[in-house]
């Protein structure tokens, strides 16, 4: 009898180890899948040219499960927030109408008092300084954090998502790439603004000819050139 409860609890103990090994190799997998995904994500972000359908379709997928999971929507969640406002400003910066400010096509159909183009000029600089403001919100470490809060994780995930994912905040933060990249595309709209602002208050001074703008006198041709060379 001895013996045959001996056995059982050797069968038990086998079980019970074989059963914690499977919960450790299934973690570390699922840990080794997380790492793998973010990796990549991160990649995809900081390419010079950002695949913005790409990053959007990584953003909304998982490939984890259980609290690993929960880990990576955390931070996807917060990723896809911090990221909408480099969207919009991408979207910003590849629209054609931002290019065309300065174009003869443009001085044709809005000119010489150019309504449009003046409010499309200051509700866009506002814009991109909500944008840049909205982005740098999200660079702290409470920000992050706010994102796996009360989700009924054990301590190991949280510090998982903070020190693997979240990082150094502080060092991100003093990265003023963004700061630095808007603030040049504003410069060059002050200066369109300048140009349109020009054309304006001389509106019966300057008319196109063969696709090319001309002016009735060489001195507001001189102004009109320095004001456009701002821009080299």
């Amino acid at each position: 009898m001895k013996k045959k409860i001996l056995i059982g609890v050797v069968v038990l103990l086998v079980l019970i180890i074989g059963f914690i090994g499977y919960i450790v190799v299934t973690d570390l997998k699922q840990e080794e899948k997380l790492k793998n995904e973010l990796e990549e994500l991160s990649a995809l972000v900081n390419e010079e040219n950002i695949d913005v359908d790409k990053v959007k379709e990584m953003l909304n997928r998982t490939v984890t499960t259980g609290d690993y999971k929960v880990v990576e929507m955390s931070f996807k969640e917060y990723l896809s927030d911090t990221l909408d406002s480099v969207f919009q400003m991408i979207d910003i910066l590849n629209s054609d109408r931002l290019v065309s400010i300065l174009s003869v096509e443009n001085y044709q159909n809005d000119g010489p008092n150019f309504i449009e183009t003046k409010s499309y000029i200051t509700e866009t600089k506002t814009k991109l300084e909500e944008l840049k403001n909205s982005y740098y919100s999200f660079l702290t470490e409470e920000k992050a954090m706010s994102y796996i809060e009360n989700k009924g994780l054990e301590s190991y995930y949280v510090d998982l998502y903070r020190d693997e994912y979240v990082g150094d905040m502080e060092t991100v933060n003093k990265d003023k790439t963004v700061e630095e990249s808007i603030n040049q595309i504003i410069e060059l709209l002050n200066i369109s603004e300048e140009v349109i602002n020009f054309l304006s208050e001389n509106s019966n001074s300057w008319y196109i000819e063969d696709n090319v703008i001309v002016f009735d006198t060489d001195e507001l041709s001189n102004q009109y050139v320095d004001l456009i060379n701002k821009i080299q």
